[in-house]
């Protein structure tokens, strides 16, 4: 499983493993999880970078609508997960 380094603008860094990622309407999107091994907190987040930044920026997806849709299709893409 991939690692990924969050580094919250004034606190300390924070280490996400990568689930799974897709592309919705041009948008970016990654599954991450705070554990490597047990069940642990699930986030989606929506790459909301520029083109010619050198890395990504992200953040959290809370809108529901948009929350929905991309929870259901990762859903179908990990068929031992279930997100809520």
């Amino acid at each position: 499983m991939e690692k990924i380094v969050f580094r919250p603008d004034g606190e300390e860094p924070v280490d996400f493993y990568i689930l799974e990622q897709t592309r919705i309407g041009g948008i970016n999107y990654i599954l991450v999880t705070d554990t490597e091994e047990d069940d642990g907190e699930a986030l989606i987040l929506k790459d909301i970078s520029m083109p010619e930044e050198e890395e990504a920026v992200y953040e959290i997806v809370s809108e529901d609508e948009e929350l929905n849709a991309v929870a259901a299709v990762f859903e179908n893409m990990l068929e031992d997960i279930e997100l809520s």
